[in-house]
């Protein structure tokens, strides 16, 4: 196998070790071409959601391929667009009534940027061109969403990205015993900002309760709720991206479901389609919608993809979201063994910040060694886990067919990786 044929994403590729050939997944596990088994506690980048190869969207998949596999979404419509829309519609917050589909995270993020600029420019009002987000945020890898992000992953493309205002993230975890004092400071920072800036300032965007490649940092509700309140008092559109936090993986079907100040809008992709396809939506509001609609072309949302909306995809989130409403006890496991399992890295000193919301898990690992980051995927690998640390974050985000067992044995497994590394 040649591997310079392809460029893999987030690779350094001059010396990144042979990638491991996927033969086929089953439920939590995936297989190689050498036989060798692995548990994908990352859900393959968090989007499967019910395991791998789950034979009731592979159907419907199927099923729907032969009828329909693709229409041009401007100017057509067809039913598992319709359908899928009903159905979250009956899920989310009764304001958020409007549904434009793209296919990918950073996409839906670039769509709710632009509506929230392009609401403000269609009123008349210019001077809305900054946006507001917390340090440590990723939203993806477009230039929009790139430009609201502080993750450190786009240093190369800042004299490429638009103007916006970055807040301190006052993070937490298990016994954080300065997180009042902490919350204090940036709420301070954030009046100064709104003082200087609200008339500036288009929306607000934020991944609710967790930021994902940021590290897997936690915040709490309250303080969430106190921002947003802030926020609202200005007339500041609120961007929640839901992303990753999506589909019960903080516990509740969406972060949303447990912070009082509701969005402007939602933005949602990963695991809608339980990793089958791509697929994303920007939910938003009648209110935002009507701004876009006129006479001329001029005031329209000029945005859209050659796959909108494409039927498969659609089919396989149907089924998804079905699966999903059958899932609530999985996911209430998966938290309790999360709980017991970072009572089992207690016993390491090398392992701090234990943290948990919902089926995410994250701890920091303490070591002195140059390449701590690529030596603990490697061992991981070793033990048959796929885990893939945010530099020396490590997190678990399982399928929700996992079980307990299988949970606290990785955590076992873990807590042997960790120990058997040599400082250097």
């Amino acid at each position: 196998m040649n591997k310079n044929l392809i460029w893999h994403p987030f690779t350094q590729q001059k010396n990144s070790v042979p990638e491991l050939k996927i033969i086929r997944g089953d439920g939590a596990y995936l297989f190689d071409a050498d036989g060798n088994k692995y548990i994908d506690l990352i859900s393959s980048w968090w989007v499967n959601l019910h395991g791998h190869a789950h034979p009731e969207i592979a159907r419907a998949i199927y099923n729907q391929a032969l009828k329909l596999e693709h229409v041009i979404f401007a100017g057509f419509t067809h039913e598992p667009a319709i359908r899928l829309c009903e159905e979250l519609s009956s899920l989310i917050p009764d304001r958020l009534t409007k549904f434009f589909f793209s296919d990918n995270g950073s996409t839906s993020v670039e769509v709710a940027l632009k509506m929230a600029y392009q609401f403000w420019y269609n009123q008349g009002d210019r001077e809305k061109t900054l946006f507001l987000s917390f340090d440590g945020s990723y939203h993806g890898d477009t230039l929009g969403a790139m430009s609201v992000s502080n993750s450190g992953f786009h240093d190369h493309f800042k004299k490429l990205q638009f103007q916006s205002i970055k807040i301190k993230f006052p993070h937490t975890w298990i016994g954080d015993t300065e997180i009042e004092e902490k919350e204090e400071v940036v709420l301070r920072e954030l009046v100064e900002v709104l003082d200087e800036y609200s008339n500036k300032i288009s929306a607000l965007i934020l991944e609710p309760l967790v930021q994902g490649a940021g590290g897997m940092r936690m915040c709490r509700v309250s303080f969430l709720n106190r921002v947003l309140s802030a926020i609202k008092e200005r007339g500041i559109f609120i961007i929640f991206d839901e992303v990753m936090t999506g589909f019960y993986r903080t516990g509740t079907l969406f972060a949303l479901d447990q912070i009082l100040i509701k969005p402007d809008f939602l933005c949602i992709s990963k695991g809608i389609t339980g990793g089958f396809l791509p697929l994303a939506l920007t939910i938003t509001t009648d209110i935002i919608y009507n701004a876009f609609l006129g006479d001329d072309f001029f005031r329209a949302f000029a945005h859209g993809h050659s796959y909108t909306a494409n039927p498969i995809a659609c089919a396989a989130a149907i089924k998804s979201i079905e699966i999903l409403k059958n899932s609530i006890c999985n996911i209430i496991n998966i938290n309790s063994a999360h709980l017991q399992g970072l009572d089992i890295l207690k016993q390491s000193e090398r392992i701090s910040g234990l943290r948990v919301c919902g089926t995410i898990a994250a701890f920091e690992v303490h070591l002195l060694h140059a390449n701590l980051n690529a030596e603990l995927k490697k061992r991981f690998l070793s033990k048959g886990m796929l885990l893939r640390p945010l530099g020396n974050t490590v997190y678990l985000l399982p399928p929700y067919c996992i079980t307990q067992e299988e949970i606290l044995n990785s955590y076992r497994d873990i807590l042997e990786v960790v120990n058997g590394i040599q400082n250097e």
